[in-house]
């Protein structure tokens, strides 16, 4: 078995095994240097811990959407960052009135500017992603895999290019609202209320994603359109309501995660944001694996946890000046990594010849 393994064994193989080796040693080598050094204290780790879960959950909400578009149509949806960006651009003048008009400084009314904030910004980016299907990617549906593609890019940069025009080339930022700001004490340490408040919002979208795929009528369509659509259809789903409906969906939690990001980084919202998060969004949705609803909330909360601890534990332990300016470099990497050794991602199954 030995020997036939060995024969098997290509140059391109050897040096994947090699590489494997050799990152899982610098990782080693490197969170051990940094945890012996106590460099950092235990309040510090948590914080980093509870930042990453904060910004993981907000690539999750964004990565559900290429999940689903994917699980339906087989394609990636590459101006799905430009949907998020939509709704966090149009939210944010309405933050700012809100904000003027004093809304934002009491809990009750804060509240309720929230839920309003993310019902516009789910709004706009819905009916943004239901025209991108039926403009864009309903006339090519049967054309080749990479025309679509090529056709999603396009309508990324006409999407960047449009809302500049409607907002200008500036940037803004959310308004800071007085009940996120302080902490929570639980025990020694204390959590940021906002990420705490990010958390929550995130889980509950996606648990109301969870409920609408799995327990409902037109989950369960979604669900038959993606195994097989000419099976769907011999049962009497209507196929483009379905791909339709998919799109909608995805397109109300981008804006929602929109709104949800401002509140947790307020500042940077411009015609170009939705550039990186959409990029970091599909890393996670193909981290835990492409086409899987559990494996994009899966991949968002470790992408983020890893961008938010790696730096720290890994790189600073390796003696790379500047770590934290590198969370790009991780996560750009672990997309590589996860297509070199684990293309299916973390719960993905193996794609069939069909589907890949």
């Amino acid at each position: 078995m030995g020997r036939g393994f060995l024969k098997r064994l290509n140059w391109v193989d050897a040096f994947l095994y090699v590489l494997r080796i050799v990152i899982i040693v610098l990782v080693i080598y490197g969170a051990y240097n940094t945890l012996s050094s106590d460099k950092y204290t235990a309040d510090q780790w948590l914080g980093l811990i509870m930042s990453g879960l904060a910004q993981g959950s907000i690539y999750a909400l964004i990565a559900l959407g290429y999940t689903l578009v994917y699980g339906i149509l087989l394609m990636i949806n590459f101006a799905h960052g430009e949907i998020f960006m939509a709704g966090a651009f149009t939210a944010v003048f309405a933050a700012e009135g809100l904000a003027r008009a004093g809304w934002l400084e009491t809990p009750v009314k804060a509240t309720i500017s929230i839920l309003l904030l993310v019902l516009l910004a789910s709004t706009v980016s819905m009916v943004l992603a239901i025209l991108l299907e039926r403009i864009a990617y309903r006339p090519l549906r049967g054309a080749p895999r990479l025309v679509p593609l090529i056709t999603a890019i396009g309508a990324s940069f006409f999407l960047q290019y449009t809302f500049k025009g409607f907002y200008g080339s500036g940037f803004k930022s959310y308004p800071l609202v007085p009940m996120l700001q302080g902490g929570i004490p639980i025990g020694a340490f204390s959590i940021p209320k906002v990420q705490v408040v990010v958390i929550t919002l995130a889980i509950v979208l996606m648990a109301g994603l969870y409920f609408l795929v799995e327990r409902t009528k037109i989950g369960k369509a979604m669900r038959a359109v993606s195994e097989n659509k000419e099976v769907a259809r011999l049962m009497g789903i209507n196929i483009d309501r379905v791909i339709v409906f998919t799109f909608m969906v995805g397109g109300a939690l981008a804006g929602a995660a929109g709104v949800i990001n401002g509140l947790y980084r307020p500042q940077g919202v411009n015609f170009f944001m939705g550039f990186f998060p959409g990029i970091k969004a599909f890393t996670a949705a193909v981290l835990g694996g492409i086409g899987s609803v559990p494996g994009a909330l899966i991949g968002g909360l470790l992408l983020g946890v890893f961008e938010s601890i790696g730096p720290n534990l890994v790189l600073d332990g390796l003696g790379i000046t500047g770590a934290n300016q590198l969370k790009d470099v991780i996560a750009f990497s672990l997309l590589v990594l996860v297509l070199i050794f684990r293309p299916q991602g973390i719960v993905g199954e193996k794609l069939s010849e069909k589907k890949a």
